[in-house]
């Protein structure tokens, strides 16, 4: 594959459209377009360091439960179960933003990470996305008070089996890795 050309095509804050030619192993010409949160004109000659979200999985110590959100996503149009997650603010690094989003979606406070991914691709059919799965401890009490307006989230802990019962709904809306994640909960016993 020879990548000849990319083209920004739209611009704005949080999410970009990138067009790209290309020729395939044929030689033929072929277009695509993805997602990035890239300002860059050309996001693929930057170098990834950091991730550019990450993903909480939060295991509450004292009630020994796993915490994942019930959250509206715009587009998916309704409610999707996954855990807290955000993006990593400029001069922040992976913990930082962890616990931030950890604490503003469910007032719950980090006591200990257990384990923290590289950066890794969310959808790379769709986006050059990288996010970073920080596994935690955590602590307090769950509050669905939270200050962003545009945000609809509601905490829920699971037990191992509360896990099972929701993971075997076919009606239900789960991001994959979360889906993933809550699996391994529900079958072992262990989230990381």
């Amino acid at each position: 594959m020879e990548i000849f050309q990319i083209e920004k095509i739209t611009d704005c804050k949080y999410l970009n459209l990138f067009s790209i030619q290309y020729k395939d192993r044929a030689k033929n010409i072929k277009n695509w377009v993805f997602a990035s949160r890239s300002q860059d004109p050309d996001p693929l000659n930057h170098g990834r360091v950091s991730a550019d979200a990450v993903i909480v999985v939060p295991f509450h110590r004292q009630a020994k439960k796993l915490v994942i959100i019930k959250e509206f996503r715009l587009a998916l149009g309704s409610c999707q179960y996954g855990f807290p997650a955000g993006l990593v603010d400029p001069g922040e690094n992976i913990v930082q933003a962890g616990e931030r989003e950890l604490l503003e979606e469910t007032g719950l406070a980090v006591t200990r990470v257990l384990k923290q991914s590289p950066p890794i691709y969310s959808s790379s059919g769709m986006t050059d996305e990288t996010i970073s799965l920080l596994f935690v401890e955590c602590d307090g009490s769950p509050s669905n008070f939270f200050n962003e307006m545009s945000e609809e989230i509601e905490v829920i802990m699971l037990s191992r089996e509360a896990a099972k019962g929701l993971i075997s709904k076919q009606d239900l809306k789960f991001d994959v890795k979360s889906w993933m994640v809550l699996s391994m909960f529900a079958d072992y016993g262990i989230i990381s």
